[in-house]
């Protein structure tokens, strides 16, 4: 049986957490793969997160740039904060993550993204701003940032799901 996760865990170690997402990600990118028996997927990572993605994988002849995001289940995000950079690479989109608190495993995810080889649909216009503000309590406008709505995107239930609507024409 699996013990219970202080909720304190998934906010004082975000970014442990956000990591094993990734590599789980990865891993079911890799596994699919190796399930059709072609093995022929490469996946790159970002060094530096400046232009709105994570990952960059190709597969069935498409390149995709990926930002993930995440969210455990009954978690109230209305929104992601999205870089506009994303849009000019090719076949950008988003794979949001919503996962159990305890087990990690993902729940269904949500996408937004063109077909695969088409760019990113429209961001927007709504900035979105720093979730601090400064010195004298603004929360200044981001203004390569913007916020997309949780309506934006499209659910999708399984990981062949989502997979097909990554890579499969």
């Amino acid at each position: 049986m699996e013990q219970e996760v202080d909720d304190s865990l998934h906010s004082s170690h975000s970014s442990f957490r956000e990591k094993l997402l990734e590599h789980l990600f990865i891993a079911e990118l890799l596994k699919k793969s190796w399930k059709t028996g072609c093995c022929d997927i490469e996946v790159a990572k970002s060094e530096v997160d400046s232009k709105g993605y994570d990952l960059i994988v190709e597969a069935e002849g498409i390149l995709r740039h990926i930002q993930l995001k995440s969210t455990k289940q009954g978690g109230k995000a209305a929104n992601q904060k999205i870089h506009q950079s994303l849009s000019s690479k090719p076949s950008g989109c988003v794979v949001w993550m919503f996962f159990d608190d305890v087990s990690l495993q993902v729940d269904h995810y949500l996408f937004f993204g063109g077909a695969p080889g088409e760019k990113l649909p429209s961001l927007g216009d709504k900035v979105a701003k720093h979730t601090k503000g400064n010195a004298d309590g603004k929360k200044l406008e981001r203004p390569m940032i913007r916020q997309l709505p949780k309506g934006s995107f499209t659910r999708v239930d399984t990981f062949e799901q989502l997979y097909e609507r990554l890579f499969v024409l």
